[in-house]
C-alpha cells in the first residue's frame, strides 16, 4: 500500500510501477487494470490513471481493450540504449574528468569501496544500486544538464539487465574493478585513459547483458 509522502500520489504510484516494470517484478505481457491496481495499492483510480498515462508515454506499457499491457524493455531498446551510451557517455565521462569536484571524487571513491564490499558477498542487487550511483555521479559532475538528463534515466531503465548480468561468473568483480580503474583515471585527470576505460566498461556491460538475454531465450525455448 502506498504511504503518504510530500509528493503527489500519482508520482508515488508511477515510481512504484516503474520500478516493478524495470526490475522485472511486473513482467512483459502482464495486464494492469485501474481496478486491480487501486485495490492492491490502496489508492483511488485517479492517481492510478495518471500514473498509467505517464507509463504509456514512456512506452513501458501500452493501452489495449483489456487493459494496459507491460512492454518493459526490449532487446532493441537495449541495443539502442547502448548505442546512445557509447556516443554520449564517453563525452560525459571525459567532461567529468575535466570538471570533477573534490566532493565528486570522494563520492566515487566511497561508492567503489562499498561495491568492493558487496561484490565479495556476491550481492548483485547492492552492487547494481551502487552502479547506478557511480554513473549518476559522473553524469552530475560532467557539468551538462542535457547529457545528465539523457544518460541518467537511460541507465536507470537498464536496471533489470544490469542486475542479471552481474550474476554471471566473474562479472560482478570485473565490473567493480572497471569502476575502480575509471575512478583512478578521473582522479589522475587522464582524459585519454578515461575514454578507453569507459568504452571497455560499456562493451563488457553490453556483452554481459546480451549473454543473459540469450540464456533466457534458450531456457524459454526448452
Amino acid at each position: 500500500m502506498i504511504e503518504y509522502k510530500n509528493v503527489s500520489l500519482a508520482n508515488q504510484v508511477y515510481d512504484e510501477l516503474e520500478l516493478k516494470i524495470l526490475s522485472g517484478a511486473l513482467p512483459k505481457g502482464e495486464v494492469l487494470t485501474e481496478k486491480k491496481l487501486s485495490a492492491e495499492m490502496g489508492v483511488s483510480r485517479t492517481p492510478i490513471r495518471e500514473a498509467l498515462s505517464r507509463l504509456v508515454f514512456e512506452r513501458l506499457i501500452k493501452e489495449t481493450p483489456t487493459g494496459n499491457v507491460v512492454l518493459g524493455i526490449s532487446d532493441k531498446d537495449v541495443d539502442d540504449a547502448f548505442e546512445v551510451k557509447r556516443r554520449i557517455e564517453v563525452l560525459a565521462t571525459r567532461r567529468a574528468c575535466e570538471n570533477i569536484t573534490e566532493k565528486g571524487l570522494e563520492e566515487l571513491k566511497d561508492i567503489v569501496e562499498r561495491q568492493e564490499f558487496y561484490a565479495r558477498k556476491e550481492d548483485a542487487y547492492k552492487v547494481r544500486d551502487l552502479d547506478t550511483e557511480f554513473h549518476d555521479v559522473i553524469y552530475k559532475e560532467c557539468g551538462s544538464s542535457v547529457m545528465e538528463g539523457i544518460l541518467s534515466p537511460l541507465h536507470h531503465k537498464l536496471m533489470k539487465f544490469r542486475r542479471a548480468s552481474l550474476e554471471l561468473e566473474h562479472r560482478i568483480m570485473d565490473s567493480v574493478a572497471e569502476h575502480k580503474a575509471i575512478y583512478e583515471a578521473i582522479k589522475e585527470g587522464d582524459g585519454d585513459k578515461v575514454d578507453t576505460l569507459i568504452l571497455i566498461h560499456l562493451e563488457h556491460a553490453y556483452n554481459s547483458i546480451v549473454e543473459v538475454t540469450r540464456r533466457e531465450e534458450s531456457t524459454e525455448v526448452k
